[in-house]
């Protein structure tokens, strides 16, 4: 049985947690991890660029010049794509949709997989609780320094220490996240997790039974 070793605000380890295999000890697959990144990824994306089409740059349908004696090719308006100032074939549109559909059972296993990758590679940190008495920047930087986190962090909170993100969200190293919301993407995104015994148990709960 995979364990996660649980520590203070001091940083000094007070016990060893023992967790499910099921959501801590899960079979790598990057393949996997990767397919969901790109989805999640897509879904977020916005279509930016636009280009318009010839019914929608200026000008007028009148000919740009006469049927035949020019020697050049017969033309019907100006706004053609193959002439200068016209409008654009095959452009990018405003209209573009990114986004894929994604299976919900895969999504689960591939929090699972970054979990246990987390915990592998000792990038996973437990702490007893995250509720502060006090949520001051001052005192979260502290924490982070005793128990030598350096570089980005993902934070997540149990619905029970939402308070504490005060104390967080100013550390340009942190990002902060609900445990009920955890992805893959975000999990990837950062170096370590940082959470506690009741995120843990929350993730225990939902992730527990292997689909």
């Amino acid at each position: 049985m995979a364990t996660i070793a649980i520590h203070n605000f001091d940083g000094k380890k007070i016990e060893d947690l023992k967790v499910s295999d099921s959501v801590f000890n899960e079979k790598k697959n990057d393949k996997l991890l990767h397919q969901v990144f790109m989805v999640i990824s897509g879904n977020q994306r916005s279509s930016i660029a636009h280009t318009k089409g010839k019914g929608q740059v200026a000008g007028s349908g009148k000919k740009p010049f006469r049927q035949k004696g020019t020697g050049s090719a017969r033309q019907g308006q100006k706004r053609n794509p193959i002439m200068k100032g016209g409008g654009i074939s095959f452009g990018p549109t405003s209209e573009r949709n990114f986004k894929r559909n994604l299976n919900s059972k895969m999504k689960q296993k591939a929090v699972r997989i970054a979990l246990s990758d987390k915990l592998r590679s000792k990038e996973l940190i437990a702490l007893d609780f995250l509720k502060l008495e006090k949520p001051k920047t001052k005192t979260f930087a502290g924490i982070l320094e005793k128990l030598k986190i350096k570089g980005k962090v993902l934070v997540s909170f149990a619905d029970t220490e939402k308070e504490s993100v005060l104390a967080s969200r100013n550390i340009r190293s942190v990002k902060n996240i609900f445990t009920k919301d955890l992805n893959v993407m975000d999990l990837l995104n950062n170096k370590y997790l940082l959470l506690s015994k009741e995120s843990i148990n929350f993730l225990e709960k939902k992730f527990g039974n292997k689909i």
